[in-house]
């Protein structure tokens, strides 16, 4: 709706994870050099843990962009899974035939052959999973009973491991303390700190094609860092919905007010602010929704043809 407005390409602040918008620094790409070394090294089992919203699922995929032609990547979203449905999504994902209603026996020898035959061709696989935390005991010990799959030289798959904090919990687990001892390779995502968020907000909008002078001011950044707590995807919304209130006022940039009516409405920054007060809201759904109504008044008049203007 506003991209005009801005002079922007695309929306800068979505939260859809897309890698064009990855940021080379604040420890994101720390996060990553850490990961294609550990890879590279033949490693098991490589773990990454951090917050909601601090970037995991955007940095898997920037990993699995950065691998070479020399590996095979899997990807798998949805962790609650049995060990047989472990199985099957692994399968699917390496492109594995087998047959219909397949015992877990059957279909770990099916996975084994295509490991095997993947070794031959020279391709190491990666099976990247996301948000572990939520994964059943059980299914992670099956995980660990296929890492053990290896030649003389190297493994024949490596698991890098997304998830929260409370990741560290779960593989306290006295069931899977095998597989916390394969884990050679950790990283935690940090939020961004006072300069990183600057830095952030910057590059996105110069991504998405922003050229002209600072979009949001001193004051609305730090307002910005207050109520974001540093998570990206908290100040993708922040950014976003200041950016809406800005437009709807006709306002070229982002002041200290626009900031805090989005922070008023985001149900997510309830608690992060130095002071710790709890807003009200949905206040700027109802900036938001004059702002509509205003647009589609301007466009619906445009639209209607003027007496005798064509004569």
């Amino acid at each position: 709706m506003y991209l005009s407005h801005y002079s922007l390409k695309e929306s800068p602040f979505s939260i859809t994870p897309d890698t064009a918008f990855f940021m080379n620094r604040a420890g994101h790409q720390d996060a990553l050099n850490v990961l294609l070394v550990a890879l590279r090294s033949g490693e098991g089992f490589i773990k990454v843990t951090g917050e909601v919203g601090v970037g995991k699922t955007l940095l898997c995929r920037m990993l699995m962009k950065k691998l070479g032609k020399e590996y095979a990547t899997a990807y798998i979203h949805n962790p609650y899974l049995k060990p047989d449905t472990l199985l099957y999504a692994i399968a699917d994902a390496l492109s594995v035939t087998y047959k219909d209603k397949a015992s877990q026996y059957a279909l770990l020898r099916a996975i084994t052959r295509k490991l095997i035959d993947l070794h031959c061709k020279g391709k190491k696989v990666i099976l990247c999973l996301d948000e572990v935390q939520a994964m059943p005991i059980q299914t992670l010990e099956t995980l660990r009973l296929l890492t053990n799959l290896e030649t003389e030289k190297r493994k024949l798959l490596q698991v890098v491991l997304y998830g929260q904090p409370e990741l560290n919990e779960v593989l306290e687990n006295p069931a899977i303390r095998q597989l916390k001892q394969r884990i050679t390779f950790s990283y935690n995502l940090q939020p961004l700190n006072d300069v990183a968020i600057k830095a952030y907000v910057r590059h996105r909008l110069s991504v998405a094609g922003y050229t002209k002078k600072e979009l949001f001011s001193n004051q609305a950044l730090d307002c910005l860092r207050l109520n974001s707590g540093g998570i990206p995807r908290l100040i993708n919304i922040l950014c976003h919905k200041a950016m809406m209130l800005a437009y709807g006022e006709g306002e070229s940039q982002i002041n200290l007010k626009h900031m805090r009516l989005a922070a008023k409405d985001t149900v997510e920054t309830q608690g992060i602010t130095r002071s710790g007060n709890k807003f009200s809201f949905p206040t700027i759904s109802k900036w938001l929704l004059a702002s509509a109504c205003v647009v589609l008044a301007v466009i619906s008049i445009q639209s209607i043809p003027m007496p005798g203007l064509f004569w």
